[in-house]
């Protein structure tokens, strides 16, 4: 079965088209969406790492009584806030920082939180608790920029929402 990017099966007579266009493939190969969407989630990779990788660097340069679990969750949240914070600070040079901290604020949480949850994940299966190690980061990191990419392009290319 050929799809076209007008959603018609060429190879039947009056074939329906396809009602959801996300679907077709031409959607998903647009070079200059996949440049501009991957550009954004380097930025949010930038702000939510160093958010993650100074919390568990925290708890793992002192002593603490925090299971993995706790720790993991207390290091995706300071991402996410470290992601809005680095947000607002490049969109002020743009627009006042009531106006920044809300466009910060509207960013994708379920794009961030995959992020976070995918580098924590990593981390565990690699280390087996919240530790950075030489192995583990670059994989952290490249699991952070795959997990929300696709979801950053459609975002994006659907509707011209971006967090940049």
């Amino acid at each position: 079965m050929l799809l076209h990017g007008n959603g018609e099966n060429t190879l039947g007579k009056g074939a329906e088209k396809i009602k959801n266009k996300y679907l077709i493939f031409e959607f998903w190969t647009c070079l200059n969406t996949w440049k501009r969407s991957s550009k954004n989630t380097v930025w949010c990779l930038l702000g939510c790492s160093l958010g993650d990788f100074g919390t568990i660097y925290y708890f793992q340069i002192t002593e603490h009584t925090y299971n993995t679990v706790q720790i993991m969750g207390l290091a995706m949240l300071n991402g996410v806030l470290t992601s809005i914070f680095l947000e607002t600070l490049i969109l002020v040079k743009q627009m006042t920082i009531r106006l920044a901290l809300m466009t910060a604020l509207k960013m994708s949480f379920l794009s961030m939180l995959a992020m976070e949850l995918s580098m924590n994940l990593v981390d565990f299966l690699i280390v087996g608790e919240a530790k950075l190690t030489i192995l583990s980061i670059p994989f952290m990191l490249i699991a952070g920029f795959l997990t929300p990419l696709p979801y950053n392009y459609y975002r994006l290319k659907a509707y011209g929402y971006a967090c940049h």
